[in-house]
Order: C-alpha cells, then structure tokens, then sequence
C-alpha cells in the first residue's frame, strides 16, 4: 500500500489531511559531506557548518493527529554489510520529526505511521515508541521532548553536537544553556566493562578514582564477567564501582583468542535500564576534569575517530532492551571493520553527535609540531593508546623504548595517570603490580632501546619504580606483595 492510497483511506473517513511539500536534498550530495573526519572546534576560522538539508514551510501547516510517511530504506549503492549512509533517507526522517516537534506543545498526542520494510532510523524515532509493527507498518507515539532535542542537534557531525562560546584569550567554554532536558530528574550513571581476563582491573580502578576526584554526582556502575575474580571484584567495588555480573558476547567478525573476540559485550550497556542515560568508559581513560554536564546530550554522543566514524571509548548511550535486542540481531547482517565493538557500533549508528575532541583525548602524537608529546591542560579525559601505564614503570612512559610505539608515548600523560594513582587509597595500589612477565617486557625493550640509541633517550632514566622488585596484585593472582625474580634476557 503506497501512502497516496493511505491518506485516501483516511479522506473518506471525513478526517482532514494535508499533503506536505519540500524539496529533496541535492542528488550529488554524500554523506561525508555531514561527517567530515576533521572540523576547526575552535573556529580559529571560519564556524563550520552543515550543508543544509531542505526542510518543509513549517508554519503552512496546522496541528495534526497523524503523519503518515513512506520511508526510503537506502540507495542502491550500499555496501552489504554496512549501516544505511542515504542523505535522502536521513531528510525524511528528519521532515518527520521537525513536523511533529513543530506541531505544538509537548502534551499533544501525534502518531506516525512508517510505512517501509526497514522503518525509521531508531537514531532519531526511539524503538521504545514504537505502538505497532505489522509487515511494513510501522507505528509511533514520540516522546516530543526527546525527539525536540534530537532536532536542534546539528544535521550532521559537520559541528559540534554542543555550542560554545569563547572566553578570554585562547579559551573555549561550552554553553549549555540553549540545550533543552528531555528528562525530568534522569537516573545517570558512567559506566565500564571488563571481560574475559583481569587485565585491566588496575586500570578501572583507577578510572573509578579518576571520576570520583573529579567531584561527579553520578552512579558508576562496571559490567563483568566470570573471569574476574572475587577479590578483584571486592577492590573494584572498594574503588567505587557497583558490579555488575555479565555474560560475555562474541563478536562474529573477530578471530578465534584474539584481542577483540569478546568486545561485543559492550552491547550490555544498553540493557541497564535502571538508567535513563550512561556515559560509557573504556578502562584505559582517566577523568581530569568533571564532564557531568555531557549527560544532557543525546544517544549517540561520541568524539569523531575517522573520517564518518566516531570513536567509542566515551559515548553517551540511553539504555533500552529494545534497542539491545536489535544490535543482537543486527550483529549477524552488520559486519565490523575492526571485528570490535566500534566498528559494529558505527554501522548501527550512522547518524550521531559530535563531542569536542577534548573530552576523550586519544593519547596518539603525529607529526613533529609537539616533539615532547604533552597533553593540552584544557582536555577532560586522556585515552591511553598503546601500552598502559600501568604496564610500564611510574618512571616514564615505556611507549618510548619501542619505535613503533612512539607516537603513543606521552610522560605528561603518564604523570597524569599516576597522579590519580598516588591519590587513591593505598590498599588498592596492590592491584597494579608488575607481573615477572611485564617487568620482564620493560627491560627488554628498555635494553633494546639502549642498543638502538633511540633519540628520545628515555632509556638513560635511572627506574625508582619499587614496582620493579615486586610481582602483587590481580596480575599476579595475589593480592598480598611477593619478591619477584627477573630473569635477564640472554
């Protein structure tokens, strides 16, 4: 049934409709034009802008009950196995929702009806609102302050999904004040995942400590599975956390033992429903400075990764078990470029919200502009590319003794990690202990370094780290101190 033939349906039951008119978006436009990889956030020229998306004369039509949309499912163009990127499907999709955000007050009872076999985009029409669904009728009831906020999101990632506003020589404040709260008094919480090994216990503690230093008023909450044994999780409850235990879930695209096998957890984030929002943390970041107030925006919030890709060691998500059971079923027909979590994320979510860079700083140096790798004192969270802190001694940052690794080194990070380290209660500085294993990694590279004469030269630094003559914590099973010995490297 075409939506000509709906509307007559509805005409000769003596109900009034209206057809609504607007422009299609140029036919040469692409999606990359929406999601640059890079944008100017500090608008040292130019603002960035969105191309613009036509959009109907709002203010020719009266208040409605009832829209009814047929909606495209792509263009022909779309690779298998990839998410839907149809800047014509995205305009529909946002005609839609302006019409109905445009209709009126947010007490107003306004259904649409979808008709297509794949439906809205669940990026904008929540599946929690979905009234009905019968072959390729589709029926929703909107939040209208949910959906009103989607909306004034920019079109596309082109922008900021948070305007700001200068203050001062060379600083940028972001303004808030413009962003309408969909939820009265939401149930928030920050949340991380651990699976499959106890590898990084230390680092979730300290990222636990990380956000409760930064003066947060939320929930933190860590998904684990099994394998996390109860003395670690007793230590990552003392540090904050409210455990939660999980099974684990495979990824299909990933390889048999490798890093990525079991990423696909991280889909269990959205089956918190005990919360309205949560703002996902990988376990390598550490918090420098409050970011609370990010909880206002929308699902998908994320910083950009790589050219239309976001990056999801920090995203905004809202839970929902409707949502969590599509991405399951999504997870056999959506493929993953990394055989992770991200790249399967980015093909779900197509259509997300732009972050500032600075609230997920990815610990990776390119170019010879900032020879010594410091981090800027303006970010929020510093991301630990590469070997962990953790992994290394407190001395510096061990990235340096290895040359393919170099662009991950930073000692300025480093400090900043163990500044958050020395300032948690000592009874949970046993948790990142050196394991014979890793201390006997640093000191071969630190070896191999000094025989390569690296430039940087961190390998003449005299290692004060105690870390170095023990073996404690959950790398090496115990949580008590034990005398480890190191054999040397032949």
């Amino acid at each position: 049934m075409h939506v000509q033939e709906v509307v007559e349906q509805w005409t000769g039951l003596g109900t009034r409709t209206t057809m609504v008119h607007f422009d299609s978006v140029p036919k040469d436009r692409r999606w990359e034009d929406y999601f640059p990889e890079w944008i100017d956030e500090d608008e040292k020229w130019n603002a960035p802008k969105c191309p613009e998306i036509p959009m109907p004369r709002f203010e020719s039509y009266g208040e409605f009950n009832l829209i009814v949309v047929k909606v495209p499912c792509g263009n022909d163009d779309q690779v298998k196995g990839q998410g839907v990127r149809d800047v014509f499907r995205l305009q529909v999709n946002l005609v839609v929702a302006n019409l109905v955000v445009n209709n009126g007050d947010d007490d107003q009872n306004v259904f649409i009806v979808f008709i297509g076999l794949c439906g809205p985009m669940m990026e904008i029409f929540r599946c929690d609102d979905l009234v009905r669904h019968e072959e390729e009728f589709w029926i929703y009831k909107p939040d209208l302050r949910r959906l009103k906020q989607k909306v004034s999101m920019p079109v596309g990632s082109c922008q900021l999904a948070v305007s700001h506003k200068k203050q001062g020589e060379g600083k940028v404040t972001y303004d808030f004040s413009k962003l309408s709260e969909p939820i009265d008094h939401p149930r928030e919480a920050y949340v991380t995942i651990l699976h499959s090994s106890e590898a990084y216990v230390c680092g979730a503690i300290v990222l636990a400590q990380s956000i409760i230093q930064s003066n947060t008023t939320k929930d933190l909450v860590l998904l684990a599975d099994k394998s996390i044994s109860k003395k670690s999780r007793q230590a990552l409850k003392a540090a904050g956390w409210k455990i939660k235990i999980i099974e684990r879930i495979r990824s299909l695209h990933a390889k048999r033992d490798a890093y990525n096998e079991w990423n696909y957890s991280k889909l269990r984030i959205w089956q918190l429903i005990a919360y309205d929002k949560i703002i996902f943390v990988d376990s390598d970041l550490i918090i420098v400075k409050n970011i609370d107030k990010f909880f206002a925006y929308p699902q998908l919030s994320a910083i950009g990764n790589d050219q239309v890709l976001f990056n999801s060691g920090i995203m905004l998500v809202e839970p929902s078990e409707c949502v969590f059971k599509r991405l399951m079923k999504e997870m056999y027909t959506l493929t993953s470029y990394n055989g992770g979590d991200q790249g399967f994320l980015n093909e779900a979510f197509t259509w997300w919200h732009r972050w500032p860079k600075k609230l997920n700083f990815l610990k990776v140096f390119k170019g010879v502009s900032n020879k010594r790798h410091k981090v800027p004192k303006s970010v929020y969270s510093i991301h630990y590319l590469g070997l962990k802190p953790w992994m290394c001694y407190r001395d510096y940052d061990c990235n340096w003794d290895m040359l393919d690794h170099n662009r991950y080194a930073s000692d300025s990070a480093h400090w900043r990690w163990w500044q958050v380290y020395d300032a948690m209660p000592r009874k949970l500085h046993s948790f990142c202990g050196l394991s014979k294993s890793m201390d006997a990694r640093i000191k071969k590279w630190r070896r191999r370094a000094e025989i390569a004469s690296l430039p940087d030269r961190h390998y003449l630094i005299k290692v004060k780290d105690p870390r170095q003559h023990y073996c404690y914590g959950a790398s090496c099973g115990s949580v008590t101190y034990k005398r480890a010995r190191v054999k040397s490297d032949p």
